[in-house]
């Protein structure tokens, strides 16, 4: 198989009648948290050395949300939501910019961080099967009880985005199905 195969457009690999959270594709339904939720786009993220991770932008019909999905040798889910780094700690890309690294420790809604990885990579938005990969690197913390994450991402020298969320189970996931918009 050629490096690029593996963006070709393919048929489903998943079996239909048992469909798991790593089958996830665009417009793909499913339940969480007592409530149905949609892919609405889907990322991927490649931190090198053949290691990939996706993300879906997921919506419900109150909010967005994304879930992560990274499968090393367990498989980890988080879901998480967009927050204005001002709303996190107003220094912080300040404190990036000029000390090339940020805190150690944040404190965000009560919960203290701490600074678990630094991972460099590409990402690539999938929604318009283009081959696109935009570089960033990428802060994650996580509280002492180990459920919650805040990630802190820097696109290019002075631009910043964070989210914050919880690890969950991939049993909290269920009645996953494919969807065709008309």
């Amino acid at each position: 198989m050629g490096i690029f195969d593996r963006f070709k457009k393919k048929e489903p690999t998943y079996d239909a009648t048992d469909i798991r959270v790593v089958d996830l594709d665009k417009n793909f339904i499913f339940d969480y948290d007592l409530s149905s939720w949609i892919v609405k786009s889907v990322y991927e993220y490649d931190w090198g050395d053949d290691y990939f991770t996706k993300e879906f932008k997921i919506e419900n019909d109150k909010e967005t949300a994304f879930l992560n999905i990274e499968n090393d040798d367990e498989l980890i889910l988080s879901i998480s939501k967009k927050e204005r780094l001002v709303n996190i700690d107003e220094d912080i890309p300040d404190y990036i910019v000029k000390h090339k690294t940020p805190p150690n420790k944040i404190v965000f809604q009560g919960k203290t961080y701490m600074l678990e990885d630094e991972n460099p990579g590409y990402f690539n938005d999938w929604t318009d099967d283009k081959d696109n990969w935009i570089e960033f690197i990428s802060w994650d913390y996580i509280d002492k009880s180990g459920a919650f994450v805040l990630s802190i991402e820097q696109w290019g020298e002075k631009k910043f985005d964070a989210s914050y969320g919880k690890i969950i189970k991939e049993y909290e996931i269920s009645n996953i199905y494919p969807h065709k918009q008309n």
